[in-house]
C-alpha cells in the first residue's frame, strides 16, 4: 500500500518528507525542534481531562493526568518517545491526554533522563522507580482499583518493556503494556529489511536510530544486547504482561517491532499485534490530522481498555477534527 496520502502532505507541510538536508542538527537544536513539531501536530485546544499535575515520584519528574469522572480507574505509566535523547512532558501532552482520556486511567508520565548526559541505563533505571512507586500505592494512584499498565512509543516502549520485564521479576502484578512502535533491538546486528526498505523519506531515518542508539548505549557490543536496552534479545520472556503492539508500514522500526510480537507470542504472551499499512513512524502524534492515525490509535487505546478496564463500557468513538 502507498503512504497515506494524509501522511505525505503532513510531512511535506512540515518539511520532514523526503532526506534530511545538509548534516545533522547539535543536541539542543533536535531537542528544540522535536518539541515544536510536536506542538505543531498537537489538538489547539488540549483534549479536556479531569486534571493536569506536575510532580515528582522516586526523584524523577512526571506528569499525572487524572480522569474525569472521578473514582477508581486504572494507573498507566507513560514513557515518551524520542530516540532517548530528545522529547520530554510537552511533546507527549497531548497522546497522554487522550491516552487518559480515551482509557479513563490516571496516566503518569515519566520525564526521565536523556542520553548523551546520562546514557542507559538512566532512562531505564528513572521509568522502572517511577512504576514502583505507582505500582506501590494503588490509594494515590488510580483511587485504589489495584490495576497496573505500562505504556510508551518508540524509546518509551523500549523503556515500557523493559520494565514490564522487570517487574514481572519482582512479581509486581502488570494488568497490561502498550508498546507504539517500540525499538526492540540496539545491537545493529540486522536482519531486518525495514531498516534498508524505510531509510530514508518516512520522518524517522536509519541513521538517525543508528546515531540515537549510539547515544544511549555506546559501542560496547555487550551493553546493547543486555535485555534491559534491547527486549528482544532478554532471555526470558514468558509471563510478560498481555500486550497490546503497533508499528506503521514505513517505519524503520517495523520488522523488529513485528519480531517482538512473534517472540511474546512464542512465550505464551498474550498479544494483540498490528501493521497497520500507510503509516510512519510516531503516528501516535498525528492523530489530530491524520483520520487513519487517528484510527489506529483508537484501536491501540481501545485494546488497552478493554485490557484494564474488562467490565466497563467501550469508550465512545471519536474522530479528530480536521484543522
Amino acid at each position: 500500500m502507498p503512504l497515506d496520502p494524509d501522511i505525505a502532505a503532513l510531512m511535506h507541510r512540515l518539511g520532514v518528507a523526503g532526506p534530511p538536508p545538509g548534516p545533522p542538527p547539535g543536541m539542543a537544536e533536535r531537542r528544540s525542534g522535536n518539541r515544536r513539531l510536536a506542538l505543531a501536530v498537537a489538538p489547539d485546544p488540549p483534549l479536556a481531562v479531569g486534571s493536569v499535575a506536575d510532580d515528582t515520584l522516586a526523584g524523577v519528574p512526571v506528569r499525572i493526568y487524572r480522569p474525569r469522572p472521578a473514582g477508581p480507574a486504572p494507573a498507566v505509566v507513560f514513557c515518551h518517545g524520542g530516540g532517548f535523547i530528545v522529547g520530554d512532558l510537552e511533546t507527549h501532552d497531548a497522546v497522554c491526554r487522550r491516552l487518559c482520556r480515551d482509557v479513563e486511567a490516571v496516566v503518569v508520565a515519566v520525564d526521565y533522563r536523556l542520553a548523551p548526559e546520562h546514557p542507559f541505563p538512566a532512562a531505564y533505571e528513572d521509568c522502572l522507580a517511577v512504576a514502583r512507586d505507582v505500582a506501590g500505592h494503588p490509594e494515590r494512584f488510580g483511587g485504589g482499583s489495584g490495576v497496573f499498565a505500562l505504556a510508551g512509543d518508540s524509546a518509551g516502549a523500549n523503556l515500557a518493556a523493559a520494565v514490564a520485564a522487570a517487574l514481572r521479576d519482582a512479581g509486581t502484578p502488570v494488568a497490561a503494556q502498550l508498546l507504539a512502535y517500540p525499538v526492540t533491538d540496539l545491537t545493529g546486528r540486522g536482519g531486518y529489511p525495514s531498516m534498508e526498505e524505510n531509510a530514508t523519506g518516512y520522518v524517522l531515518t536509519t541513521a538517525e536510530i543508528e546515531d540515537d542508539i549510539l547515544l544511549y548505549v555506546g559501542d560496547d557490543p555487550a551493553t546493547a544486547a543486555d535485555g534491559r536496552a534491547s527486549p528482544l534479545l532478554a532471555e526470558d520472556h514468558r509471563d510478560l504482561a498481555p500486550a497490546v503492539i503497533g508499528v506503521g508500514e514505513f517505519d524503520p522500526l517495523r520488522d523488529q517491532v513485528l519480531a517482538y510480537a512473534r517472540a511474546l507470542e512464542a512465550a505464551g504472551v498474550a498479544v494483540r499485534s498490528h501493521h497497520y499499512p500507510g503509516l510512519v513512524h510516531g503516528f501516535l502524534n498525528y492523530d489530530a490530522l491524520v483520520p487513519a492515525a487517528d484510527a489506529a490509535v483508537a484501536e491501540l487505546f481501545g485494546e488497552l481498555r478493554a485490557l484494564v478496564r474488562p467490565t466497563a463500557a467501550p469508550a465512545a468513538p471519536t474522530t479528530a477534527a480536521p484543522r
